[in-house]
């Protein structure tokens, strides 16, 4: 048997830190690959949570649009509409008749 030379045994040595260097990469590149990924889905469920919250808004938008309106109509019945309580007692009542008395003359 013959000893190994130590050249051999640096070159051996390198190759296992470079094979170490190369585990270390890829583990890196998987790490970066699961971050990005990560990072797509937050921004694409962000960007869901934007869209829900714009359609909410813009429901709210036209159920506030919707109560204004009906309050106007409601508001314009009520103007033409004949009125009511003393109002109408006082509009309802009719003048009194006028008495003509003869006078001697």
């Amino acid at each position: 048997m013959s000893k190994p030379s130590l050249t051999s045994l640096a070159i051996a040595s390198k190759k296992e830190d470079l094979a170490a260097a190369k585990a270390s990469v890829v583990a890196l590149r998987k790490e970066i690959a699961d971050m990005r990924a990560t990072q797509r889905l937050a921004r694409a469920v962000a960007k869901e949570n934007r869209a829900i919250a714009k359609t909410a808004a813009a429901n709210d938008r036209a159920e506030k649009k919707a109560a204004r309106i009906a309050k106007l109509e409601a508001k314009l019945i009520a103007m033409k509409s004949p009125p009511v309580g003393r109002l109408a007692i006082k509009a309802a009542k009719k003048p009194s008749k006028v008495i003509v008395t003869k006078m001697a003359a």
